[in-house]
């Protein structure tokens, strides 16, 4: 359980380092969720 949580923290740090300002994690989420809308229209048809 520490491992996966330890994994996490370090994936989410690494996520955010890559993220500049404020304005950078909004484009980041974002793209995320157009990512997300994609695959789920895709698995749609």
């Amino acid at each position: 359980m520490m491992r996966i949580l330890t994994c996490a923290l370090l994936l989410a740090l690494l996520g955010l380092s890559a993220c500049n300002t404020v304005s950078g994690i909004g484009k980041d989420i974002e793209k995320a969720g157009e990512a997300i809308q994609g695959a789920g229209e895709k698995g749609k048809k």
